[in-house]
C-alpha cells in the first residue's frame, strides 16, 4: 500500500470535503471545506492522545488562543487506521511561518502567547486520571548533576591523553570556568524547593521557534506531544535561550523578553531564581563535550571546535546578561 493510498483511505473516514492534498514536512497538508488540516502518522498510545485532546479542549476557551487541535473522525475517534494498520491523526493547520528569531517584535509576541498558554495550563483542574497520561521527567537539577558527572568523565579522559588534539586543548583551557558555572547552577537549583514542593504544572515541554507560529495577526502554539507535569519556567528558558543565542546574548533583548512574558504572567521569587540557574548552566558547552565523548574521538569535525570558540567569544555578553538577571531578580 503506497503512502498516497494510505492517506486517501484515512481521509475518507472524516466528515469533510478534501479539495487538495500536498506533502509537507512530515505531514500531509489538506485543504478542506473546514479549513486547513494536517494528517500525520501516530505511534503513541490512545490514552496519551486522549489526554492531550482533553487539555487542548480546555485551552480552546482561551481568548485568541490557537493550537493544533485534534479532529475526530466520523466515528468520533481521534485515531484513524489505514487498511495496512498504519495509524494517523488529523489536526488543525496554521502553516509554516515560524517565529522569526531575528525579529524582536515577533519574539515578544511569541512570549506573550507562551505566558497566556502557561496561565491557561495552570487553571486547568488537574484530575488524577489526567496525571496518569502525563509523564514526569527529571527536575532540571537532576539532569544537571548527571551532565556534570559526564563532564568530569570527559575531563579525566582528556587529561589522561598524552597527545591532545586542538579541540581537546581548547576544552582543557575553557573547562574550569564553564564547569564552575555548571556546579553552581546544579547546587542552586537543588536548594530552591524542598522535595515534593516544586510548583509542578502542565508544561508544553518542547517550546522553541518551530512550535510558535505567526498566522493572520495571531500566534499559534503547536505540537503538544511532550506535554507533561513539570516547571513552566523551563518552557520560558528554552524559548528565550534560543533567541538570546541568535542575538549574541543581547541584554536589551533579554529585558524585553522578560517584560513581555511578565506582562501576562508574573513569576514568583523562586521561579525567577530557577530561571537564573537554568541560564547559568552552560548547556551548549556540555552538549559539545558530550558529543565529543560519545563519538569517534579520532575525528572531530571542525564545526565542533568552532562552537567551543564561539561560546568563549560570547561569554562576556552572556555573563553581562546573567549579572543583570541576578542583580535585578534575586
Amino acid at each position: 500500500m503506497t503512502m498516497n493510498e494510505r492517506y486517501e483511505d484515512v481521509l475518507k473516514q472524516y466528515e469533510l470535503e478534501v479539495k487538495q492534498v500536498r506533502k509537507g514536512r512530515g505531514v500531509w497538508i489538506c485543504e478542506t471545506d473546514r479549513g486547513m488540516k494536517s494528517l500525520r502518522e501516530y505511534q503513541g498510545t490512545c490514552k496519551r492522545l486522549e489526554f492531550e485532546d482533553q487539555v487542548l479542549g480546555r485551552l480552546k476557551a482561551l481568548p485568541g488562543f490557537l493550537a493544533d487541535q485534534y479532529v475526530r473522525n466520523a466515528e468520533g475517534n481521534l485515531l484513524s487506521t489505514a487498511e495496512d494498520g498504519t495509524r494517523f491523526v488529523l489536526k488543525e493547520w496554521y502553516g509554516n511561518q515560524e517565529c522569526n528569531l531575528k525579529d524582536g517584535n515577533e519574539i515578544c509576541r511569541g512570549l506573550r502567547s507562551i505566558a497566556c498558554l502557561h496561565q491557561g495550563l495552570r487553571e486547568i483542574p488537574f484530575a488524577e486520571e489526567w496525571a496518569m497520561g502525563s509523564t514526569q521527567p527529571n527536575l532540571p537539577d537532576q539532569d544537571m548533576k548527571r551532565h556534570n558527572r559526564e563532564l568530569r568523565r570527559a575531563r579525566t579522559y582528556i587529561r589522561g591523553k598524552r597527545k591532545k588534539s586542538d579541540f581537546e586543548l581548547c576544552v582543557m583551557k575553557s573547562f574550569d570556568s564553564f564547569f564552575e558555572q555548571a556546579e553552581e547552577a546544579a547546587d542552586g537549583l537543588a536548594g530552591l524547593w524542598a522535595e515534593g514542593e516544586e510548583p509542578r504544572c502542565l508544561c508544553h515541554g518542547d517550546l522553541d521557534q518551530h512550535h510558535v507560529l505567526m498566522t493572520d495577526g495571531q500566534v499559534a502554539i503547536v505540537e503538544y506531544n511532550r506535554l507533561h507535569l513539570g516547571l513552566q519556567v523551563e518552557d520560558l528558558y528554552r524559548f528565550m535561550r534560543k533567541a538570546m543565542e541568535k542575538h549574541g546574548w543581547s541584554l536589551a533583548l533579554g529585558r524585553e523578553m522578560l517584560e513581555a512574558y511578565q506582562g501576562e504572567l508574573w513569576l514568583d521569587e523562586k521561579e525567577r531564581q530557577c530561571l537564573y540557574y537554568l541560564f547559568l548552566y552552560p548547556e551548549k558547552y556540555w552538549k559539545q563535550i558530550n558529543y565529543y565523548f560519545n563519538a569517534n574521538k579520532a575525528w572531530i569535525p571542525a564545526r565542533n571546535m568552532d562552537k567551543i570558540i564561539s561560546l568563549k567569544e560570547q561569554e562576556r555578553e552572556r555573563r553581562r546578561f546573567l549579572d543583570w538577571l541576578r542583580a535585578a531578580w534575586i
